[in-house]
């Protein structure tokens, strides 16, 4: 998760046309505390765990501080000029975070491999046009998007919500000056024209309004899909709204001035972020109401400290050298902070040891540093920026033409890698001497034989390398990962025969081979699938938070129903064990494997016996085997089929069994993928040159669609020739083989 850091140096001053409000140095190291926080979460050093919080501390700052700003300049000025107040902004963030952005992109080609290149690609141009947050918000409610390694270029989500406040809350401020006529000269008693105040009681109504509707929206949001929910500008704009209200709670007053109230609302506001960055942590819905606790002690803070004659022991701590220092650097510390880290754990696959987190932190403290010296300061401080208005605002194009190349380089670079070159031939079962009586499980049995002498991966891949993302099962206007609940009939539409299926990811994966079945068989379909919500009627943890998620138990109830009106021939279950645990009947969450197990096993033979009722054959289609890693950077990272060849992991196995066995109690029939799939306890990643996996856990659904006839046939819903054939030349040896006038067991019987 990255932060946002207040783009306002709280020492700025200027004349007439460029103003800024006084030093406040305890709000500088309020920036320290908070970007160490965040730094100290992300190199995962015990005891931060909610350093995110940072960025609701930020929040809040940015609101209070560009409030001051603007309030200042209207008052100074009599009005507020929005071009200047925009090249201010690109001066102070556009130098530093271009150059973090095109260096980022650059170790990303050199360091990663070509498919996480791509995915930076994309992310760096939302990156670049202050879009982050969308990308990633969109990205979040994809559940087959979470396997997928952190960008590198992830906390600039952050910055994009900060950019689109400096967008949105200008515009108001001048609605309020027109609103007011904030802007109009007026006479006073003696004749003179002077200038009027600005229209604070207005803009307080505007920040009021915004912020009370964002607060509301990110407490219902968070609760319905906290993953997009973190990201959203919308649920955000309270926190930057609380920092405006307190800047104009505070305009032309010094603060409260009473010691025996700021040392213990100063003191509360520091525990309370305290208490935030190390009770906190990532399972956590947020930001929600949980969000409350960081930006009003954050508030706290600000108002303790805003008396000049009057400073708290908690002011003057945050005001000495090494925070203010910090601070001053913030910036730049939290535009290197994620890369610096997140990099070279993608690299290395693995999280940082001890040592390497220690030169990690150096390296950002280093470039930190050299960034605000070299980078910030000139652009900042430099006569030449700031001379002419015009100048800070082409900075902005000016970075488009320095990074979009870069990006553009670096795509291309990245698909040359993920390109297919070469001559590797597909693996065969002939090539390895192995009988293909059965063709499906012999290639299987190859795949595992050439993975076993070394052989190189096919040159030539199905899906591509470069779209195994994106190789995943339609569903159509039926995705059950959104609240709406249409029924889509699928397959051979109209027919009288009906096939449902349902379950989880899992099961979707496999609609590209009931597509074909339905076809063959002249069935009519419908997928009642939906991802993480495990088939077994349990009440599973909310993946991401492991909060309760009623939306599962209602979806369960929602397919009983459309079971019972349907009535189908066929019903085929599909499942996974749900992946943030489950609740049991007193509320408590249960992750441990014989919790777990124990539940799934109750919510199994609940689900038979629920189903058994309602249509003329029930049928479990056992979960496939899961991989211990991820296929799409084992291939962009290797040359030989070996390398991405794995044993299934022992707990999802265990997980299937209790599945099968439930089905044995409620004589269930039920069909394994395994030999599909899997060979001597070997599962290679690429099958003949079809890659199997899309993810640790989802066949792709090229495979799936290649599985079709042997699903069918293991289903019963196909009849297979050779197999009758095979009957038919069995019962006439038989009929050769058996004396006139006895049978089989003994008895006479007429000639």
């Amino acid at each position: 998760m990255g932060v946002v850091l207040d783009i306002l140096h709280p020492n700025m001053t200027m004349g007439t046309r460029d103003t800024a409000p006084a030093f406040r140095g305890d709000v500088q190291g309020m920036r320290a505390v908070a970007v160490l926080a965040v730094i100290a979460a992300h190199a995962s050093i015990n005891g931060f765990g909610g350093g995110f919080v940072g960025v609701d501390v930020f929040f809040v700052l940015s609101g209070y501080l560009i409030t001051r700003l603007v309030l200042t300049s209207i008052e100074t000025d009599g009005r507020f000029r929005i071009g200047a107040f925009y090249a201010r902004r690109a001066r102070r963030i556009v130098p530093a975070a271009t150059v973090v952005l095109t260096i980022t992109m650059i170790a990303s080609v050199v360091y990663l491999n070509f498919l996480d290149v791509i995915d930076a690609s994309r992310d760096a141009v939302w990156a670049a046009f202050f879009g982050a947050n969308i990308r990633f918000a969109t990205e979040g409610v994809d559940y087959f998007a979470l396997g997928e390694s952190p960008s590198p270029v992830q906390h600039y989500w952050s910055l994009a919500v900060e950019e689109q406040f400096y967008v949105v809350w200008p515009l108001l401020v001048v609605l309020a000056l027109l609103l007011t006529r904030g802007f109009r000269r007026t006479t006073d008693a003696d004749g003179q024209r002077v200038r009027r105040g600005a229209p604070v009681r207005t803009m307080a109504v505007l920040a009021l309004a915004v912020g009370g509707a964002s607060l509301a929206w990110s407490v219902h949001r968070t609760v319905e899909e906290p993953t997009s929910a973190y990201f959203s500008t919308f649920t955000r704009a309270w926190e930057l709204a609380a920092g405006v209200l307190v800047a104009l709670a505070l305009h032309h007053r010094a603060g409260l001035r009473w010691r025996w109230v700021n040392e213990p609302l100063a003191l509360a506001g520091l525990g309370g972020v305290v208490v935030a960055v190390t009770a906190y942590d990532t399972s956590m819905a947020f930001p929600g109401y949980e969000a409350l606790l960081p930006v009003l002690s954050t508030a706290a803070l600000i108002v303790a400290g805003a008396h000049a004659g009057h400073r708290t022991l908690v002011a003057r701590v945050l005001d000495t050298k090494p925070m203010r220092t910090i601070g001053d650097w913030s910036f730049s510390l939290y535009l290197w902070h994620w890369p610096v880290i997140v990099i070279p754990q993608v690299h290395l696959g693995r999280s940082l040891g001890v040592t390497e987190t220690l030169i990690a932190i150096a390296l950002i403290f280093q470039f930190g540093y050299l960034t605000h010296r070299f980078v910030e300061q000139p652009f900042r401080r430099g006569t030449f920026w700031r001379d002419r208005e015009w100048r800070g605002l082409v900075l902005y194009p000016a970075s488009l033409v320095l990074v979009l190349p870069t990006v553009l380089g670096g795509y291309t670079v990245a698909e040359y890698l993920g390109s297919e070159r070469g001559n590797d031939p597909a693996v065969t079962a002939d090539a390895f001497g192995i009988d293909d009586a059965d063709t499906v499980v012999s290639l299987v049995e190859a795949s595992v034989q050439a993975g076993r002498v070394g052989a190189p991966i096919p040159s030539n891949l199905t899906p591509d390398l470069l779209d195994l993302s994106d190789d995943i099962a339609d569903v159509g206007e039926c995705n059950y990962q959104l609240p709406e609940r249409p029924l889509c009939e699928r397959g051979d539409i109209g027919s009288d025969k009906t096939i449902v299926v349902t379950g989880d990811s899992h099961a979707r994966a496999w609609i590209p081979a009931f597509e074909k079945i339905a076809a063959q068989a002249g069935y009519a379909t419908y997928y009642l699938v939906k991802p993480q919500c495990t088939a077994s009627f349990v009440d599973p943890g909310r993946l991401g938070t492991r909060e309760p998620w009623p939306e599962c138990e209602d979806f369960h109830e929602w397919v009983v129903e459309q079971v019972t009106e349907m009535r189908p021939d066929v019903m085929v279950i599909a499942t996974s064990p749900p992946p943030a645990g489950v609740y049991d009947d007193a509320g408590a969450l249960i992750t441990s494997r014989e919790g777990v197990h124990d539940q799934l096993a109750t919510g199994f033979d609940d689900m038979f016996a629920t189903y058994e009722p309602l249509v003329d054959r029930l049928l479990l289609l056992e979960d496939v085997p899961r991989l211990p890693d991820e296929p799409g950077p084992c291939l962009a990272a290797n040359d030989q089929m070996g390398d991405c060849t794995f044993g299934p992991t022992d707990y999802n196995e265990e997980m299937r069994q209790v599945s099968v066995e439930a089905a044995e109690r409620a004589r269930v029939d039920h069909v394994d993928p395994t030999a599909w799939l899997c060979a001597d306890d070997l599962c290679p990643v690429v099958i003949g040159s079809t890659i199997a996996y899309r993810d640790r856990s989802h066949i792709t659904a090229t495979r799936a669609a290649e599985l079709w006839w042997p699903l069918g046939v293991a289903l019963g819903l196909l009849e297979d020739p050779e197999a009758e054939d095979e009957d038919d030349r069995s019962g006439k040896r038989r009929e050769r083989d058996e004396p006139a006038g006895e049978s089989t067991d003994g008895s006479v019987v007429p000639d």
